[in-house]
Protein backbone atom coordinates (compact mmCIF):
# COMPACT_ATOMS: atom_id res chain seq x y z
CA UNK A 1 0.00 0.00 0.00
CA UNK A 2 1.53 3.54 -0.83
CA UNK A 3 1.60 5.91 1.80
CA UNK A 4 0.08 9.74 1.40
CA UNK A 5 3.04 12.09 0.90
CA UNK A 6 3.80 14.46 3.28
CA UNK A 7 1.70 17.76 3.50
CA UNK A 8 3.47 20.55 2.04
CA UNK A 9 1.70 23.26 4.59
CA UNK A 10 0.45 23.04 8.41
CA UNK A 11 -3.57 22.21 8.29
CA UNK A 12 -4.86 25.33 7.99
CA UNK A 13 -2.16 27.30 7.17
CA UNK A 14 -3.12 29.84 3.69
CA UNK A 15 -1.55 28.91 0.54
CA UNK A 16 -0.59 31.95 -1.16
CA UNK A 17 -1.06 30.88 -5.02
CA UNK A 18 0.89 34.18 -6.35
CA UNK A 19 4.55 35.22 -5.28
CA UNK A 20 4.75 38.55 -3.57
CA UNK A 21 6.23 40.37 -6.70
CA UNK A 22 6.21 43.53 -5.12
CA UNK A 23 8.62 42.17 -2.26
CA UNK A 24 10.85 40.44 -5.07
CA UNK A 25 11.24 43.64 -7.32
CA UNK A 26 12.48 45.37 -4.10
CA UNK A 27 15.30 43.05 -3.71
CA UNK A 28 16.29 43.03 -6.92
CA UNK A 29 19.70 43.88 -8.01
CA UNK A 30 20.28 44.40 -11.03
CA UNK A 31 18.04 45.52 -14.21
CA UNK A 32 17.97 42.53 -15.90
CA UNK A 33 16.43 40.79 -12.83
CA UNK A 34 13.92 43.47 -12.37
CA UNK A 35 12.73 43.40 -15.92
CA UNK A 36 11.83 39.50 -15.34
CA UNK A 37 9.71 40.43 -12.41
CA UNK A 38 8.26 43.38 -14.70
CA UNK A 39 7.22 40.41 -16.88
CA UNK A 40 5.58 38.55 -14.44
CA UNK A 41 3.48 41.50 -13.10
CA UNK A 42 2.34 41.98 -17.04
CA UNK A 43 1.61 38.67 -17.59
CA UNK A 44 -0.30 38.00 -13.93
CA UNK A 45 -1.95 41.22 -14.67
CA UNK A 46 -0.56 42.89 -11.12
CA UNK A 47 0.23 46.23 -13.04
CA UNK A 48 -3.68 46.36 -13.64
CA UNK A 49 -5.19 45.70 -10.33
CA UNK A 50 -2.56 46.95 -7.70
CA UNK A 51 -1.10 50.37 -7.54
CA UNK A 52 1.43 49.43 -5.31
CA UNK A 53 2.66 47.08 -7.19
CA UNK A 54 3.29 49.76 -9.92
CA UNK A 55 5.15 52.00 -7.44
CA UNK A 56 7.33 49.27 -5.92
CA UNK A 57 8.39 48.86 -9.75
CA UNK A 58 8.55 51.88 -10.53
CA UNK A 59 11.05 52.77 -7.07
CA UNK A 60 13.19 49.79 -8.19
CA UNK A 61 13.55 51.14 -11.63
CA UNK A 62 14.46 54.87 -10.82
CA UNK A 63 17.25 52.97 -8.17
CA UNK A 64 18.84 50.12 -10.51
CA UNK A 65 18.55 52.27 -14.08
CA UNK A 66 21.50 53.56 -15.93
CA UNK A 67 19.03 56.39 -16.68
CA UNK A 68 16.73 56.43 -14.26
CA UNK A 69 14.54 59.26 -15.79
CA UNK A 70 14.12 57.11 -19.03
CA UNK A 71 13.41 53.93 -17.40
CA UNK A 72 10.88 55.65 -14.80
CA UNK A 73 9.48 57.63 -17.79
CA UNK A 74 8.64 54.61 -19.86
CA UNK A 75 7.30 52.89 -17.09
CA UNK A 76 4.80 55.54 -16.26
CA UNK A 77 3.50 56.05 -19.91
CA UNK A 78 3.11 52.10 -20.63
CA UNK A 79 1.15 51.55 -16.89
CA UNK A 80 -2.53 49.98 -17.65
CA UNK A 81 -3.67 52.12 -14.51
CA UNK A 82 -3.65 55.90 -14.35
CA UNK A 83 -0.81 57.14 -12.07
CA UNK A 84 -1.29 58.43 -8.52
CA UNK A 85 0.47 61.08 -6.62
CA UNK A 86 3.49 57.89 -5.01
CA UNK A 87 4.08 57.26 -8.47
CA UNK A 88 4.26 60.93 -10.24
CA UNK A 89 6.42 61.70 -6.84
CA UNK A 90 8.75 58.80 -7.60
CA UNK A 91 9.30 59.86 -11.19
CA UNK A 92 9.87 63.33 -9.89
CA UNK A 93 12.50 61.95 -7.68
CA UNK A 94 14.01 59.78 -10.35
CA UNK A 95 14.39 62.78 -12.49
CA UNK A 96 15.74 65.31 -9.61
CA UNK A 97 18.72 62.64 -9.24
CA UNK A 98 19.33 62.06 -13.28
CA UNK A 99 22.62 63.61 -14.65
CA UNK A 100 19.67 65.98 -16.10
CA UNK A 101 18.04 67.35 -13.25
CA UNK A 102 16.50 70.14 -15.43
CA UNK A 103 13.96 67.40 -16.97
CA UNK A 104 12.15 67.02 -13.35
CA UNK A 105 10.61 71.23 -14.28
CA UNK A 106 8.65 70.22 -17.71
CA UNK A 107 7.20 67.00 -16.67
CA UNK A 108 5.94 68.68 -12.98
CA UNK A 109 4.65 71.62 -14.99
CA UNK A 110 2.76 68.95 -17.18
CA UNK A 111 1.60 67.30 -13.99
CA UNK A 112 0.25 70.78 -13.13
CA UNK A 113 -1.34 71.91 -16.20
CA UNK A 114 -3.30 68.61 -16.55
CA UNK A 115 -4.12 68.94 -12.18
CA UNK A 116 -2.65 65.33 -12.27
CA UNK A 117 -0.41 66.00 -9.36
CA UNK A 118 -1.50 68.41 -6.07
CA UNK A 119 2.26 69.49 -4.97
CA UNK A 120 2.27 68.49 -1.46
CA UNK A 121 4.92 67.89 1.30
CA UNK A 122 6.52 65.07 -0.42
CA UNK A 123 6.91 66.34 -4.24
CA UNK A 124 8.78 69.82 -3.27
CA UNK A 125 11.85 68.31 -1.57
CA UNK A 126 12.64 66.48 -5.04
CA UNK A 127 11.90 69.58 -6.70
CA UNK A 128 14.06 71.55 -4.40
CA UNK A 129 17.53 68.86 -4.82
CA UNK A 130 16.83 69.13 -8.70
CA UNK A 131 17.18 73.13 -8.65
CA UNK A 132 20.47 73.00 -6.03
CA UNK A 133 21.92 70.90 -8.58
CA UNK A 134 21.57 73.36 -11.44
CA UNK A 135 23.86 75.92 -12.40
CA UNK A 136 21.47 79.11 -11.80
CA UNK A 137 20.07 77.94 -8.44
CA UNK A 138 18.19 81.01 -7.20
CA UNK A 139 15.39 82.13 -9.39
CA UNK A 140 13.88 78.53 -9.54
CA UNK A 141 14.40 77.85 -5.92
CA UNK A 142 12.55 81.28 -4.92
CA UNK A 143 9.78 80.00 -7.65
CA UNK A 144 9.21 77.19 -5.17
CA UNK A 145 9.46 78.93 -2.12
CA UNK A 146 6.32 80.85 -3.44
CA UNK A 147 4.77 78.08 -4.81
CA UNK A 148 5.00 76.00 -1.48
CA UNK A 149 3.46 79.10 0.38
CA UNK A 150 0.84 79.09 -1.68
CA UNK A 151 0.04 75.36 -1.16
CA UNK A 152 0.54 76.06 2.13
CA UNK A 153 3.73 73.65 3.04
CA UNK A 154 6.58 75.91 3.29
CA UNK A 155 6.79 75.39 7.19
CA UNK A 156 6.72 71.85 6.62
CA UNK A 157 9.99 70.38 7.89
CA UNK A 158 11.10 68.22 4.61
CA UNK A 159 9.94 71.40 2.53
CA UNK A 160 12.15 73.57 4.55
CA UNK A 161 15.30 71.23 4.67
CA UNK A 162 15.52 71.52 0.70
CA UNK A 163 14.54 75.06 0.99
CA UNK A 164 17.48 75.76 3.11
CA UNK A 165 19.60 73.60 1.32
CA UNK A 166 18.39 75.08 -2.40
CA UNK A 167 19.45 78.71 -0.54
CA UNK A 168 22.91 77.69 0.56
CA UNK A 169 24.29 75.85 -2.52
CA UNK A 170 22.92 79.68 -3.91
CA UNK A 171 25.16 81.27 -1.61
CA UNK A 172 21.83 83.10 0.22
CA UNK A 173 22.70 81.83 4.13
CA UNK A 174 20.99 84.51 4.99
CA UNK A 175 17.38 83.47 3.08
CA UNK A 176 18.33 79.96 4.28
CA UNK A 177 18.21 80.75 7.73
CA UNK A 178 15.29 82.81 7.61
CA UNK A 179 13.16 79.56 6.66
CA UNK A 180 14.66 77.41 9.13
CA UNK A 181 13.92 79.99 12.26
CA UNK A 182 10.23 80.12 10.64
CA UNK A 183 9.62 76.36 11.05
CA UNK A 184 7.71 75.25 14.17
CA UNK A 185 8.72 71.61 14.17
CA UNK A 186 12.44 70.75 13.38
CA UNK A 187 13.91 67.37 13.02
CA UNK A 188 17.81 66.34 12.86
CA UNK A 189 17.33 66.24 9.26
CA UNK A 190 16.99 69.89 9.29
CA UNK A 191 19.29 70.95 11.67
CA UNK A 192 21.93 68.65 10.14
CA UNK A 193 21.56 70.89 7.14
CA UNK A 194 21.88 74.21 8.80
CA UNK A 195 24.84 72.99 10.08
CA UNK A 196 26.53 72.28 6.73
CA UNK A 197 25.41 75.00 5.16
CA UNK A 198 26.62 77.40 7.67
CA UNK A 199 30.13 75.67 7.37
CA UNK A 200 30.23 74.99 3.96
CA UNK A 201 29.50 79.23 3.20
CA UNK A 202 32.07 79.99 5.84
CA UNK A 203 29.69 80.50 8.48
CA UNK A 204 31.56 78.41 11.34
CA UNK A 205 30.66 80.16 14.78
CA UNK A 206 27.09 79.71 13.15
CA UNK A 207 27.53 76.34 12.24
CA UNK A 208 28.69 75.72 15.62
CA UNK A 209 25.61 77.67 17.52
CA UNK A 210 23.03 75.61 15.30
CA UNK A 211 24.63 72.35 16.17
CA UNK A 212 25.10 73.74 20.30
CA UNK A 213 21.00 74.21 19.36
CA UNK A 214 20.69 71.06 17.92
CA UNK A 215 21.80 68.77 21.15
CA UNK A 216 20.04 71.39 23.22
CA UNK A 217 16.60 70.43 21.61
CA UNK A 218 17.44 66.85 22.65
CA UNK A 219 18.60 65.43 18.45
CA UNK A 220 21.02 63.37 18.03
CA UNK A 221 23.72 64.36 15.68
CA UNK A 222 24.81 62.00 13.20
CA UNK A 223 27.60 61.86 11.24
CA UNK A 224 26.96 64.39 8.66
CA UNK A 225 26.25 66.94 11.63
CA UNK A 226 29.56 65.67 13.45
CA UNK A 227 31.72 66.25 10.66
CA UNK A 228 30.07 69.55 9.24
CA UNK A 229 30.65 70.81 13.29
CA UNK A 230 34.25 69.98 13.46
CA UNK A 231 35.41 71.40 9.97
CA UNK A 232 33.52 74.81 11.29
CA UNK A 233 35.21 74.42 14.51
CA UNK A 234 38.65 73.45 12.64
CA UNK A 235 38.22 77.33 10.41
CA UNK A 236 36.35 78.93 13.38
CA UNK A 237 38.30 82.18 14.63
CA UNK A 238 37.19 81.90 18.12
CA UNK A 239 36.24 79.21 20.15
CA UNK A 240 36.94 76.34 17.60
CA UNK A 241 38.90 73.99 19.97
CA UNK A 242 36.82 74.37 23.07
CA UNK A 243 33.47 73.43 20.79
CA UNK A 244 35.15 70.71 19.49
CA UNK A 245 36.40 69.10 22.37
CA UNK A 246 32.59 68.76 23.35
CA UNK A 247 31.91 67.14 20.29
CA UNK A 248 34.71 64.81 20.65
CA UNK A 249 33.38 64.29 24.66
CA UNK A 250 29.73 63.55 23.13
CA UNK A 251 31.11 61.21 20.59
CA UNK A 252 33.05 59.45 23.20
CA UNK A 253 29.90 59.59 25.66
CA UNK A 254 28.27 57.80 22.71
CA UNK A 255 30.28 55.00 23.04
CA UNK A 256 30.97 54.32 19.09
CA UNK A 257 34.51 54.25 17.91
CA UNK A 258 34.98 57.06 15.41
CA UNK A 259 35.29 55.84 11.89
CA UNK A 260 37.85 57.22 9.22
CA UNK A 261 35.66 60.30 7.96
CA UNK A 262 35.26 61.69 11.76
CA UNK A 263 38.46 60.41 12.88
CA UNK A 264 40.06 62.72 10.00
CA UNK A 265 37.63 65.36 10.79
CA UNK A 266 38.89 65.42 14.62
CA UNK A 267 42.53 64.96 13.91
CA UNK A 268 41.88 67.76 11.27
CA UNK A 269 39.70 69.96 14.02
CA UNK A 270 42.76 69.43 16.43
CA UNK A 271 45.66 70.26 14.42
CA UNK A 272 44.29 73.06 12.48
CA UNK A 273 43.83 74.61 16.49
CA UNK A 274 47.76 73.82 17.32
CA UNK A 275 45.95 71.26 19.69
CA UNK A 276 49.35 68.69 18.14
CA UNK A 277 49.24 66.51 21.28
CA UNK A 278 45.24 65.88 20.88
CA UNK A 279 45.24 65.24 16.75
CA UNK A 280 48.14 62.82 17.10
CA UNK A 281 46.38 60.97 20.24
CA UNK A 282 43.45 60.73 17.76
CA UNK A 283 45.36 59.79 15.28
CA UNK A 284 47.42 56.89 16.96
CA UNK A 285 43.58 55.68 18.60
CA UNK A 286 42.41 54.88 14.68
CA UNK A 287 42.16 51.40 14.08
CA UNK A 288 42.28 52.06 9.96
CA UNK A 289 44.92 54.56 8.81
CA UNK A 290 45.16 53.50 5.31
CA UNK A 291 43.04 56.92 4.05
CA UNK A 292 45.60 59.24 2.72
CA UNK A 293 43.08 62.16 4.07
CA UNK A 294 44.07 61.35 7.83
CA UNK A 295 47.60 61.51 6.91
CA UNK A 296 47.17 65.01 5.21
CA UNK A 297 45.08 66.09 7.76
CA UNK A 298 48.12 65.66 10.36
CA UNK A 299 51.11 67.01 8.01
CA UNK A 300 48.65 70.04 7.04
CA UNK A 301 48.52 70.79 10.54
CA UNK A 302 52.16 70.31 11.47
CA UNK A 303 53.49 72.53 9.12
CA UNK A 304 50.95 75.10 9.61
CA UNK A 305 51.56 75.28 13.02
CA UNK A 306 55.69 75.42 12.79
CA UNK A 307 56.84 71.85 13.07
CA UNK A 308 57.70 70.89 9.12
CA UNK A 309 60.62 68.16 10.59
CA UNK A 310 57.70 66.93 12.17
CA UNK A 311 55.26 66.80 9.53
CA UNK A 312 57.94 65.30 7.44
CA UNK A 313 58.73 62.54 9.83
CA UNK A 314 54.80 61.90 9.19
CA UNK A 315 55.49 61.87 5.60
CA UNK A 316 57.59 59.73 5.81
CA UNK A 317 55.77 57.17 8.31
CA UNK A 318 53.22 57.22 6.10
CA UNK A 319 55.08 55.87 2.71
CA UNK A 320 57.04 53.24 5.53
CA UNK A 321 53.21 52.13 6.51
CA UNK A 322 52.25 51.69 2.69
CA UNK A 323 50.02 54.20 2.62
CA UNK A 324 50.05 56.31 -0.92
CA UNK A 325 50.60 60.13 -0.66
CA UNK A 326 48.05 61.76 -3.23
CA UNK A 327 48.61 65.51 -4.73
CA UNK A 328 47.65 66.99 -1.34
CA UNK A 329 49.89 64.81 0.48
CA UNK A 330 52.78 66.40 -1.59
CA UNK A 331 51.49 70.16 -1.03
CA UNK A 332 51.13 69.51 2.87
CA UNK A 333 55.07 67.80 2.75
CA UNK A 334 56.63 70.78 0.38
CA UNK A 335 54.72 73.32 2.57
CA UNK A 336 56.34 71.72 5.68
CA UNK A 337 59.72 72.54 3.62
CA UNK A 338 59.17 75.99 3.24
CA UNK A 339 58.37 76.25 6.92
CA UNK A 340 61.39 74.63 7.83
CA UNK A 341 63.41 76.17 4.81
CA UNK A 342 64.88 73.17 3.80
CA UNK A 343 65.07 73.77 0.34
CA UNK A 344 67.59 70.82 -0.97
CA UNK A 345 64.39 68.12 0.47
CA UNK A 346 61.34 70.39 -1.28
CA UNK A 347 63.55 69.79 -4.44
CA UNK A 348 64.04 66.06 -4.06
CA UNK A 349 60.40 65.83 -2.91
CA UNK A 350 59.26 67.84 -6.17
CA UNK A 351 61.89 65.83 -8.77
CA UNK A 352 59.92 62.83 -7.40
CA UNK A 353 56.78 63.28 -7.73
CA UNK A 354 56.19 62.19 -11.29
CA UNK A 355 58.54 59.47 -11.24
CA UNK A 356 57.96 57.77 -7.67
CA UNK A 357 54.35 58.95 -7.04
CA UNK A 358 52.96 59.12 -10.39
CA UNK A 359 51.34 62.86 -9.25
CA UNK A 360 51.78 65.63 -11.78
CA UNK A 361 52.74 68.95 -9.96
CA UNK A 362 50.15 71.24 -9.53
CA UNK A 363 49.77 75.39 -9.10
CA UNK A 364 50.04 74.62 -5.47
CA UNK A 365 53.24 72.85 -5.51
CA UNK A 366 55.15 75.14 -8.16
CA UNK A 367 54.06 77.85 -5.66
CA UNK A 368 55.96 76.58 -2.61
CA UNK A 369 58.73 76.07 -4.93
CA UNK A 370 58.65 79.56 -6.32
CA UNK A 371 58.42 80.96 -2.55
CA UNK A 372 61.06 78.80 -1.38
CA UNK A 373 63.91 79.53 -3.90
CA UNK A 374 62.50 83.14 -4.02
CA UNK A 375 63.64 82.88 -0.03
CA UNK A 376 66.57 81.40 -1.12
CA UNK A 377 67.45 84.12 -3.49
CA UNK A 378 67.54 81.93 -6.37
CA UNK A 379 65.35 84.07 -8.75
CA UNK A 380 66.25 82.85 -11.68
CA UNK A 381 65.38 79.22 -11.26
CA UNK A 382 62.35 80.18 -9.42
CA UNK A 383 61.32 82.50 -13.21
CA UNK A 384 62.41 79.66 -14.91
CA UNK A 385 60.23 77.12 -13.03
CA UNK A 386 56.91 79.35 -13.75
CA UNK A 387 57.55 79.44 -17.34
CA UNK A 388 58.43 75.95 -17.89
CA UNK A 389 55.04 74.96 -15.41
CA UNK A 390 52.46 72.63 -16.64
CA UNK A 391 49.62 74.11 -15.80
CA UNK A 392 48.87 77.60 -15.90
CA UNK A 393 50.52 79.94 -13.72
CA UNK A 394 48.07 82.67 -11.81
CA UNK A 395 49.22 86.23 -10.20
CA UNK A 396 49.31 84.54 -6.84
CA UNK A 397 52.24 82.97 -8.01
CA UNK A 398 53.98 85.21 -10.22
CA UNK A 399 53.34 87.56 -7.05
CA UNK A 400 55.79 85.35 -4.59
CA UNK A 401 58.00 85.58 -7.28
CA UNK A 402 57.69 89.81 -7.26
CA UNK A 403 57.83 89.64 -3.00
CA UNK A 404 61.07 87.70 -3.88
CA UNK A 405 62.53 90.37 -5.95
CA UNK A 406 61.49 92.97 -3.72
CA UNK A 407 63.14 91.09 -0.86
CA UNK A 408 66.43 90.90 -2.97
CA UNK A 409 66.55 93.89 -4.44
CA UNK A 410 66.11 91.93 -8.19
CA UNK A 411 64.77 94.61 -10.64
CA UNK A 412 64.86 92.55 -14.34
CA UNK A 413 63.47 89.75 -13.45
CA UNK A 414 60.73 92.05 -11.34
CA UNK A 415 59.72 94.20 -14.23
CA UNK A 416 59.30 90.86 -16.52
CA UNK A 417 57.43 89.48 -13.43
CA UNK A 418 55.04 92.87 -13.18
CA UNK A 419 54.72 92.71 -17.35
CA UNK A 420 53.24 88.67 -16.64
CA UNK A 421 50.99 89.94 -13.95
CA UNK A 422 49.03 92.78 -15.70
CA UNK A 423 48.44 90.60 -18.58
CA UNK A 424 46.27 88.36 -16.07
CA UNK A 425 45.19 91.52 -13.96
CA UNK A 426 45.57 94.76 -15.68
CA UNK A 427 43.86 96.80 -12.88
CA UNK A 428 46.40 95.14 -10.22
CA UNK A 429 48.19 98.73 -9.05
CA UNK A 430 50.08 97.02 -6.12
CA UNK A 431 52.54 95.98 -8.78
CA UNK A 432 53.24 99.25 -9.80
CA UNK A 433 53.60 100.19 -6.15
CA UNK A 434 56.05 97.37 -5.82
CA UNK A 435 58.24 98.24 -8.99
CA UNK A 436 58.04 102.16 -8.04
CA UNK A 437 59.63 101.20 -4.44
CA UNK A 438 62.39 98.96 -6.39
CA UNK A 439 63.06 101.78 -8.72
CA UNK A 440 63.54 104.50 -6.03
CA UNK A 441 65.36 102.19 -3.81
CA UNK A 442 68.57 101.62 -6.55
CA UNK A 443 68.91 105.45 -7.14
CA UNK A 444 66.82 105.44 -10.44
CA UNK A 445 64.58 108.53 -10.30
CA UNK A 446 63.52 108.50 -13.95
CA UNK A 447 62.16 105.32 -14.00
CA UNK A 448 59.94 106.03 -10.93
CA UNK A 449 58.77 109.50 -12.75
CA UNK A 450 58.06 107.14 -15.90
CA UNK A 451 56.09 104.27 -13.60
CA UNK A 452 54.28 107.37 -11.64
CA UNK A 453 53.22 108.78 -15.51
CA UNK A 454 51.58 105.22 -16.44
CA UNK A 455 49.73 105.06 -13.35
CA UNK A 456 48.65 108.36 -13.62
CA UNK A 457 47.68 107.53 -17.36
CA UNK A 458 45.81 104.53 -16.07
CA UNK A 459 43.96 106.95 -13.33
CA UNK A 460 46.04 104.40 -10.70
CA UNK A 461 47.16 105.72 -7.38
CA UNK A 462 49.40 104.79 -4.57
CA UNK A 463 47.87 102.99 -1.90
CA UNK A 464 49.18 103.32 1.62
CA UNK A 465 50.21 99.36 3.21
CA UNK A 466 50.87 96.36 1.73
CA UNK A 467 50.43 95.60 -2.04
CA UNK A 468 47.63 92.70 -3.32
CA UNK A 469 51.20 91.11 -4.13
CA UNK A 470 53.58 88.96 -1.80
CA UNK A 471 53.75 87.57 1.54
CA UNK A 472 54.34 84.45 2.87
CA UNK A 473 52.92 81.14 1.78
CA UNK A 474 49.72 81.39 4.21
CA UNK A 475 49.00 84.84 3.08
CA UNK A 476 49.37 84.10 -0.97
CA UNK A 477 47.51 80.99 -0.52
CA UNK A 478 50.45 78.42 -1.04
CA UNK A 479 49.99 76.35 1.60
CA UNK A 480 48.38 73.60 1.88
CA UNK A 481 44.66 73.44 0.92
CA UNK A 482 43.43 72.41 4.78
CA UNK A 483 40.00 72.17 3.62
CA UNK A 484 40.18 69.69 0.77
CA UNK A 485 42.01 66.94 2.42
CA UNK A 486 41.38 64.07 -0.15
Amino acid sequence: MQMPSAPLVAAGARVSRRPNLSLLADRCATPRALARIHAAMLVSGRLAEDAFAACRLLAAYAALSPDPAAAALALLSSLPIPPNSFMLNTTLRALASSPDPAAAFPFFSRLRATGALAPGRHTFPFLLKAAARLPLVLPVAEQLHALAFRHGVHLDAYVANGLVRAYSVAGRLGDARRVFDAVPERNANLYTTVVSACAQNGRHEDAMAAFDEMVREGFEPGGAALSSVLSACAWSASGGLEMGRRVHDLMLARGGAEGVILGTALVDMYAKNGAIREAMAVFEGMTERRVPAMWNALISGLAHHGQGERALDVFRRMQREGVPPNATTLVGALSACCHAELLDEARRLFMSMENEFGITPGIQHYGCMVYLLGQAGFLSEAEEMIRGMKCEPDTVIWGALLTACNNHGEIEIAERTVVEMLKLDPSNHGVYVVLSNLYAEAGRWQDVDKLRKVMKGARLSKIPGASRVGGSPEQQKLSPPEKVLI
